[in-house]
């Protein structure tokens, strides 16, 4: 793949037949390609979209203690509030291929920004327990479905730029995540300390999100330039047949659980070894930092190859390095373990990448975003819980951070078999 090609001639493409202009989008017809207007409007709603799909989990992270106290929740139901992510992202996930098809991809991804504005909104406002986990898996069903749709919109409306516009999302996705987590209490203490105030205002950037997309709504159209009504049916894909699929799946599933682990139990590693509070907050921002300049670079390169395996071993390398470095020298080396284990978070652009890569067609890549994320968040589920109940029961963190190394070579494993040349069509 080049990613200075122009993008594929298509079909005309007219969504809605009485639309008005401002709801419409026209693609014109074959030998001329779509208006680069509308490559544009996908593209601003790729990064606005991506910038949306964590700062409503990293904003609650950096005011749970405020929120338990607010709430009066109990440390067991806080405790199930930091694993409802990966459990949502799994079992919401799953609806999207279905969603795609029935309303457009475009319509989905409209109303997973909707979804997310309006959990933002309520969930500061509702009084007990309930009503905040109701509406925070409000928003986390809008970032389910966005999350598996991702790589569709990518693949259908740049199929020829793969790389460079995973990249680009990538990149807002891992911005979006820094910037809630570092700028979430500093807002709150100058909105006057009310937590419900720094949670509610990440609503104003999802609410922006939903604007690019309006005009997306009733692109109903495949790949074949058909609408969905007149689309010849065609046999679907048995996703569970392909070996690159649950490899794919599975390496999605342990990058995430080495990331979850990263993110809630680096710092403690750190605080434990004689690290200051600060400073440790500081290193978990250098390692989250790291993955808005690669998430952009390490795509692009790995759409240029025909077999990714070797950056999927370059960056287990660097976690089997970073854990080796905390596990012996935790506070003397901490800044080189933070860098090291930032780079390694970094195999989640490239799982993205290789999904978009992996299927011949749009509706390929659906079934195969759908399938990998959801089976591979429900794999990354166990991991941190299980480091927890290590690090309790050991009273040290040798086991943890040697499970930690041990998932590392598994999902090596399964990462140079899901980089292979070769299609899920092949297999299924």
């Amino acid at each position: 793949m080049h990613d200075d090609e122009t993008p594929p001639r298509t079909l005309t493409r007219t969504l809605g037949t009485a639309a008005p202009a401002a709801s419409r989008v026209e693609v014109p017809a074959q030998g001329t390609g779509p208006a680069p207007w509308v490559f544009r409007l996908v593209a601003v709603g790729l990064v606005l979209a991506a910038l949306n799909l964590r700062p409503a989990i990293t904003s609650l992270g950096a005011l749970l203690v405020e929120v338990r106290d607010g709430l009066h929740m109990s440390g067991s139901v806080a405790g199930v509030l930091t694993s409802v992510p990966p459990l949502c992202f799994a079992v919401f996930g799953v609806m999207a291929p279905r969603l795609a098809r029935r309303f457009g991809p475009g319509a989905v991804v409209c109303a997973g920004m909707v979804a997310i504005t309006a959990g933002l909104v309520i969930r500061p406002l509702v009084g007990g327990t309930a009503g905040f986990l109701a509406a925070s898996a409000l928003a986390l069903m809008g970032i389910a479905v966005s999350n598996v749709l991702m790589p569709v919109i990518v693949k259908r409306w740049f199929p020829d730029r793969v790389g460079s516009m995973t990249g680009l999302y990538s990149m807002a996705l891992a911005l979006g995540t820094s910037l809630a987590a570092a700028v979430t209490v500093p807002m709150t203490e100058a909105m006057g300390g009310s937590w419900k105030a720094g949670l509610g205002v990440w609503a104003a950037l999802a609410a922006v999100a939903i604007l690019p997309w309006i005009p997306l709504v009733r692109d109903r159209v495949g790949d074949t330039g058909q609408s969905a009504a007149h689309r010849p049916k065609v046999p679907a894909l048995r996703i569970t047949r392909s070996r690159t699929a649950w490899a794919l799946a599975c390496f999605f599933g342990l990058q995430a659980t080495a990331a979850y682990i990263t993110m809630g139990w680096m710092p403690q590693i750190f605080r434990d070894a004689g690290v200051s509070a600060g400073t440790a907050g500081v290193l978990l921002a250098l390692t989250m930092a790291m993955g808005v300049p690669l998430a952009f670079v390490i795509p692009r390169v790995a759409a240029r190859m025909r077999n990714q395996g070797p950056i999927v071993v370059l960056l287990g390398a660097c976690g089997l390095i970073g854990y080796a470095g905390l596990y012996l020298a935790p506070s003397g080396g901490a800044w080189v373990w933070a860098l090291l284990l930032g780079i390694s978070n970094c195999a989640f652009p490239l799982a993205l990448t290789m999904i978009g890569m992996r299927s011949r067609s749009g509706a390929g890549v659906v079934r195969l975003s759908a399938f990998a994320q959801s089976t591979g968040y429900l794999i990354s589920i166990p991991g941190p819980l299980l480091v927890g109940v290590l690090y309790q029961h050991s009273g040290g963190w040798g086991l943890p951070i040697a499970l930690m190394a041990a998932l590392m070579v598994p999902q090596m494993v399964a990462g140079i078999l899901a980089g292979r040349d070769r299609t899920i069509e092949d297999e299924c």
